[in-house]
């Protein structure tokens, strides 16, 4: 009988492949639909010629990349070992999948307009599956890659939970070394007041970071609250893998409205969303994935948004040009301004 890892990894690797080969098929299909209308209807060579074409990449893509590189990673482990900071199993999605599927999904758009010769008879908007299949696709090889290293079997603490748990035992732990102390030693004599109240201003304008105790978490400890409460790093693998590419499927859903696609705009549109989507190569623990998500999407979405909403008026949401913006400033604020000493004055209340 197969074990359960065994299982795990050909699972695992046949919805890689699945979610590796599905949408360039499906958005050439696409494309070969759109392309046969501007055509004779009744003869569909191009549109199988179209088709078989797009068979062919993914097959030799597969065969020529996609399975050498996993078998080179599965047999030299210690290559894989020194692969740090990145992944080579999104790089080959983004660059082989999704980059096709989103030129296609352009070329749709314009044999859509030099089908009747005017955009006045375009639909108001375009199918949303491909492009959503697209994004899902590269969202579950995501979610697959982070998985890997979790048994599926069994109960996960997430890593707040974990250093919850450190937390109270490490106060456990100085409350009882304390309370030694005090008990093997004397208590020192109590200074004058008036040496207090003299140190207090020079320990308040020599301490360069007070530390403010924050509120602290709440803890049930039996109950229907308890069993609420509970949370699996497993799970929450799932739940930020979309939420951190929710503004990137916005932005690719903007591009199915007519006002867009029959203009110009749909080509930054695709091109900045998909900048952002590289982000997705980098392994989530890099320390570089905070600045890139400024860099290649927060701040190329302000100009994006912005242009859009002067000219096309609020066909993209308002609420994510004000997270683009406010997700930069805080990004440049607190990382950068705060250095200098204008910027640099510790409140010491804190509300």
């Amino acid at each position: 009988m197969a074990s359960g890892r065994l299982i795990k990894l050909v699972v695992f690797e046949l919805l890689e492949f699945a979610a590796f080969s599905i949408p360039t098929l499906v958005v050439v299909e696409q494309f070969a639909t759109a392309y046969q209308r501007s055509r004779n209807r009744a003869e569909k060579t191009h549109y199988w010629l179209i088709v078989s074409c797009s068979i062919a990449y993914v097959a030799s893509v597969s065969l020529l990349v996609w399975v050498p590189i996993k078998v080179l990673l599965y047999k030299k482990r210690h290559l894989a070992k020194k692969i740090k900071g990145w992944r080579p199993v999104m790089m080959m999605c983004v660059v082989l999948t999704t980059l096709p599927s989103f030129s296609f999904s352009i070329a749709v758009t314009e044999v859509q307009k030099n089908i009747n010769g005017s955009t006045n008879n375009l639909p108001v908007t375009l199918p949303d599956l491909p492009v959503s299949l697209v994004l899902t696709s590269l969202i579950v090889v995501d979610i697959i890659e982070q998985l890997r290293t979790y048994s599926l079997r069994g109960r996960q603490k997430s890593n707040e939970d974990r250093h919850i748990h450190a937390t109270t035992l490490q106060q456990v732990r100085t409350v009882t070394h304390d309370g030694r102390q005090n008990e093997g030693t004397p208590a020192p004599p109590q200074p004058a007041q008036r040496t207090q109240a003299s140190l207090a201003p020079a320990a308040t304008t020599w301490d360069p970071a007070p530390e403010l105790t924050g509120p602290q978490d709440l803890v049930f400890q039996s109950g229907i609250l308890r069993a609420m409460s509970q949370r699996d790093v497993r799970a929450e693998i799932f739940l930020w893998s979309f939420l951190v590419w929710a503004d990137t499927i916005e932005m690719v859903r903007v591009a199915g409205y007519l006002s867009v696609y029959k203009s110009a705009w749909i080509f930054p549109v695709y091109l900045f969303s998909f900048i952002s989507l590289l982000r997705i190569i980098l392994t989530p623990q890099n320390p570089l994935l905070s600045s890139l998500g400024i860099l290649l999407q927060d701040l190329p979405f302000i100009f994006v948004r912005l242009s859009l909403v002067i000219d096309l008026g609020t066909i993209t949401p308002v609420l994510g040009l004000c997270k683009n913006i406010l997700v930069t400033f805080s990004y440049i604020y607190f990382n950068y301004l705060t250095k200098y000493r204008v910027f640099s004055t510790f409140e010491l209340s804190s509300f």
